[in-house]
């Protein structure tokens, strides 16, 4: 957690100075010897992944312009990619390592140690704990590719932890999740802590198996059988089947509990961001209802800000109003999501219930009613000519229309262009640079981790930005984007 671990980040990095001894050390407030509680850590985990997922902060979470949703109007180095000037690398490594998967690790050993909790609560309570934590390995291995995973949470036996497989981590986080699927139900879980449900272990059961049909269906180009398996396992257990399941970070109207959205854009009182014109030209040729709630009306007409090049604030449109809440839920995964999943696996014939056309037809409706649109105007949105189902060009449709609604949740958004190479993103004005592929490995992992450092970097074809994760095995030709091949 942020607030007791600030002076451990201070003095060191995160592998050098997590042993079990010291980390423990600083759970504890030596005027007030009471050991944090499992529920504390759990709350705290939860917070600081939503934190991260939710921020447009450029020191922490550049997503949103790497996908395109928007553009910056005075400091270029972001929507051009530079991903060291800020140390954005080692900000999502530590933040996720640091303050989410050490948290989830206490607090898993918390609850494992609690002689008050019945064996069905610990149960109950592990499994919150464990689909919170394949959520956060997923989102690290999305993001950098193969990471320290099997020796990672161990630092008094691995200081300086090798580095694992992409693909065998993804392996293993499907049958963890396939493997609490009963668990749910066993006992009381973490109840007025859980800033997700509520306490709601029924919609837990849906949230593990919709994470697991994200991951099952992340494999499609690359392991079509394990894809499938997982698939069917998590339609079958039960994903989300209305927006009213979303996994939403719930976030209150007064610091420090705020959506960290309204302390970047209003808190802070500046003016840096604005929609990108490589969204706000798709929506605006499908005439697309969601523009209302995702852009302003300051302007006429939509506008967007040129990609990567300095921009005018009063020139371009605005983010919309409802991005401008302190109370804004923060989103982990929704159901517009799994329906673009299941449409997928639909049309690849996979085992579920249901055509490819009625799942992309949900997703798009669920996604125009969650932003205050409704079923009229979805309805009106879908009988478009370049909206309508197309099985014969299923990929680029679905693709793009699954990276719109995806706005809120950018790393998806940058997901989702990654696998379906749709749509064609713009290359940024100032400097030309294609599109990552991934971020590169943090700064002091090479200058504490050097060995296993150089394993991963070779393991994984270069640690590069245009490096491509295992599972995106087909990447667009951006020499042939707007703005021309990137200079040398």
């Amino acid at each position: 957690m942020k607030k007791y671990i600030l002076t451990i980040i201070a003095l060191a990095s995160l592998w050098s100075c997590q042993t079990d001894e010291q980390y423990e050390d600083y759970n504890r407030d030596p005027k007030n010897p009471t050991e944090v509680k499992a529920d504390f850590l759990f709350t705290a985990a939860t917070v600081s992944l939503g934190d991260q997922m939710a921020s447009a902060n450029v020191n922490r979470n550049i997503f949103r312009f790497i996908s395109q949703y928007w553009t910056s109007t005075t400091y270029l180095d972001e929507p051009n990619y530079d991903l060291n000037n800020r140390g954005i690398t080692d900000n999502q490594w530590n933040e996720l390592y640091r303050d989410v998967l050490f948290d989830i690790s206490d607090s898993k050993s918390l609850v494992q140690a609690d002689v008050e909790l019945t064996e069905g609560e610990k149960t109950a309570r592990l499994a919150q704990l464990e689909v919170l934590e394949v959520y956060t390995w997923q989102v690290l291995v999305d993001t950098f590719g193969d990471v320290p995973y099997s020796e990672a949470l161990n630092a008094a036996d691995f200081p300086q932890p090798k580095y694992d497989d992409a693909a065998t981590i993804y392996a293993d986080l499907i049958s963890r999740l396939t493997a609490i699927n009963s668990d749910f139900q066993a006992g009381n879980g973490f109840g007025s802590s859980d800033v997700i449900y509520g306490g709601d272990m029924d919609s837990w059961a849906k949230f593990s198996n919709s994470l697991l049909l994200r991951i099952g269906m992340r494999l499609s180009d690359v392991n079509p059988g394990l894809a499938q398996s997982a698939t069917e396992t998590a339609a079958s257990n039960g994903v989300f089947m209305s927006n009213d399941d979303n996994a939403t970070i719930v976030y209150q109207s007064t610091n420090p509990n705020t959506n960290p959205l309204w302390s970047d854009l209003v808190e802070s009182g500046r003016s840096d961001y604005v929609p990108a014109n490589t969204l706000v030209d798709i929506m605006n040729d499908l005439e697309d209802p969601r523009r209302s709630a995702y852009f302003d009306d300051n302007l006429a007409t939509y506008t967007g800000g040129i990609y990567g090049g300095s921009n005018s604030y009063p020139s371009y449109t605005h983010v919309g109003e409802a991005f401008l809440d302190p109370t804004l839920p923060g989103i982990l995964l929704d159901y517009s999501e799994v329906e673009f999943h299941l449409a997928e696996a639909a049309q690849r014939g996979y085992g579920v219930t249901g055509t490819a056309e009625e799942h992309y037809n949900a997703a798009i409706t669920a996604s125009i009613n969650y932003w205050g649109g409704s079923d009229a105007a979805a309805a009106t949105y879908l009988a478009k000519a370049d909206v309508a189902y197309d099985a014969e060009n299923w990929r680029e449709q679905l693709g793009t229309q699954f990276w719109i609604a995806m706005y809120d949740n950018s790393i998806m958004g940058w997901n989702v262009w990654r696998k379906f190479d749709t749509p064609v993103l713009n290359l940024p004005e100032d400097s030309g640079n294609f599109v990552p592929l991934r971020y590169t490995y943090p700064i002091g992992e090479q200058n504490l981790n050097l060995t296993n450092y150089e394993a991963a970097s070779a393991a994984i074809g270069g640690d590069d930005l245009y490096t491509a994760l295992f599972w995106d095995v087909t990447t667009p030709d951006q020499s042939t984007y707007p703005g021309g091949p990137a200079e040398d």
